[in-house]
């Protein structure tokens, strides 16, 4: 069975927007379009017909093209059955532990509240690789919005489960910025030094920093961390648990 392929591009600002081809069915989707301008330069680049759209939830920079490229390519749109009053257009109903099938390839459906209340990840489970959108970034994780803080806590637990090298790919390029913050508070953190010495050349350079993988994040996130001891004493939060450490951490990132 061939591979997935992935192809990443880049829109607006700082998002990504991520076409997934199967070569065998040559089914084609496209997670959260913001614009469809690139995706149809993209597609007709690749020689692909699009298929469907996945959404991760509602918000306009992860749904913005979705209804020009359904008129365009015909495609049906994707997305949680709790945002079903908030994507217009939208075909296909999905929910936690439903199987959404790309050809043969499966992806599971994983909700994930906190950053928005119906936000959900794809997990292409055969091939290693997690669409989240805006739950878990690279070095960061998304504003808690519409949830709480323990959901956004227990959201991230799930991803944490999932095999260690699992791709991550985040719908946007902070990586930087993120590690800035993360080395203000987990400071000591050898593999995070490491990695922002990667990443500030990767972006001087203009080479995205995304994926990455979950093995990394653990190591590196400090919102995957708030069980570490070397963390919580330097948030003076020895002891704590993990969501109270959770919660400081996402509060110092709001204004940071």
């Amino acid at each position: 069975m061939s591979a997935l392929e992935i192809h990443q591009i880049a829109v607006l600002s700082d998002n990504y927007v991520y076409l997934i081809h199967d070569p065998q069915s040559k089914q084609t989707a496209v997670v959260d379009p913001a614009v469809s301008a690139p995706v149809l330069d993209a597609l007709h680049d690749k020689g692909w017909k699009l298929t469907y759209i996945l959404n991760t939830h509602h918000h306009n920079d992860h749904i913005g093209g979705n209804l020009d490229l359904k008129s365009q390519t015909g495609c049906q749109i994707v997305g949680a059955k709790n945002d079903r009053h908030r994507i217009d257009g939208i075909d296909m109903e999905i929910e936690d532990g439903d199987i959404f099938k790309l050809g043969d390839r499966e992806a599971v459906v994983m909700e994930v509240p906190g950053h928005t209340s119906g936000h959900i990840a794809y997990w292409f489970k055969q091939d290693g690789a997690l669409f989240c959108g805006d739950t878990l970034f690279a070095l960061g994780c998304g504003r808690v919005f519409e949830g709480t803080m323990d959901q956004m806590w227990q959201s991230l637990q799930k991803i944490m489960a999932l095999p260690k090298q699992t791709e991550i790919y985040c719908a946007h390029e902070y990586t930087q910025s993120n590690g800035a913050f993360a080395l203000s508070v987990d400071p000591d953190n050898q593999a995070l030094q490491s990695r922002m010495t990667r990443v500030n050349r990767m972006r001087a350079e203009g080479v995205p920093t995304v994926p990455s993988t979950l093995e990394l994040e653990l190591e590196t996130n400090p919102f995957l961390r708030p069980a570490d001891k070397e963390l919580q004493k330097h948030l003076h939060l020895e002891g704590a648990s993990p969501v109270q450490v959770f919660s400081e951490i996402r509060q110092r990132k709001d204004h940071f």
